[in-house]
């Protein structure tokens, strides 16, 4: 498959700020891609130099075969984005605002508007002023999906949706990428990107430190382990790869390393195993491995009043 977005070793500085420390992002035309890290790890600054908001000061960009920077108008004909703070002409109304974005994008769907209007449960005669955050935020998503473009940005897409909504725009982005669009998602809803991202890109201090499918990653965590057997478990701490072994009432509970995960399931027999499940890392465990440092640094300068 081409690459609908490119970023090799890109550097963006303010002043004596790095936000882009060697960012690499690769993005294929047709999937759902899970762009992830938390505030600050440089996830909007390398958004707005896909945008070209932005120029990079080194390495490459390309989106969808073109420079953002130089071919901006072009692009922005081919692509949507959606921010997760929406501003929007208080004066408008939400169907005035999508007509005129539309329009900037060269035309769009006046059925799709209806379809999509009816299916966020917005009320497009109403002001935008007089909207809630979660009905500016429809107006925004609204704006970008009545467009028929080849690649959508979403940066926080559902902030201020309620629970109904966000399964409907998951819903949505399933039809857009069964007709071969492609969307490169940012969100800390890590159910949503789990559900819906076919890849993920997990940035720190603006660096990339991994990428690729879920189950690709998940080959360097962890599977949890429940299992009631018939003999107690103790001596299977001592096995490699086994961690945080408890066990109460013939049942047990443990971690294992994927690389042991063969050898401690064969010992396993050997106890009268009863049932068992095994659960395979989350997102968020994944996640939190990169980010267990930072949590207990910000954790123990709350507690402790660090500077």
């Amino acid at each position: 498959m081409a690459d609908a977005i490119v970023m090799q070793n890109v550097v963006k500085r303010f002043g004596k700020t790095t936000a882009l420390d060697g960012t690499d992002l690769n993005v294929l035309i047709g999937e759902v891609h899970g762009f992830l890290g938390p505030n600050g790890a440089g996830k909007s600054t390398a958004i707005r130099v896909l945008l070209g908001l932005l120029r990079h000061d080194s390495g490459e960009v390309r989106v969808l075969d073109g420079d953002p920077w130089n071919d901006t108008v072009t692009l922005h004909r081919r692509l949507a984005y959606v921010p997760g703070d929406v501003q929007l002409w208080p004066n408008l109304t939400g169907g005035e605002i999508i007509d005129v974005l539309g329009r900037l994008r060269g035309g769009f769907d006046a059925a799709r508007k209806s379809e999509l209007c009816e299916r966020f449960a917005l009320d497009p005669h109403k002001k935008s002023r007089t909207y809630s955050k979660g009905n500016r935020q429809k107006v925004a998503l609204i704006s970008a999906l009545v467009s028929n473009v080849e690649l959508f940005l979403f940066d926080e897409p559902t902030s201020g949706l309620d629970p109904l909504m966000e399964a409907e725009f998951q819903e949505v982005v399933r039809e857009l990428t069964a007709k071969g669009r492609t969307v490169l998602l940012s969100s800390h809803i890590l159910a949503q990107v789990e559900s819906l991202a076919d890849r993920i890109s997990i940035i720190r201090d603006g660096k990339t430190v991994e990428a690729g499918s879920l189950d690709d990653l998940r080959h360097m965590s962890r599977t949890s382990i429940t299992v009631p057997t018939e003999q107690p478990l103790d001596r299977l701490a001592t096995l490699p790869g086994v961690h945080g072994l408890t066990s109460h009432n013939g049942h047990s509970q443990f971690d294992v390393d994927r690389i042991s995960l063969d050898s401690v399931i064969r010992e396993l027999s050997t106890f009268g195993v009863l049932s068992l499940e095994a659960k395979p890392p989350t997102l968020e465990q994944l996640l939190l491995r990169h980010y267990s440092d930072q949590i207990s640094a910000e954790t123990r300068q709350v507690v402790l009043g660090d500077s």
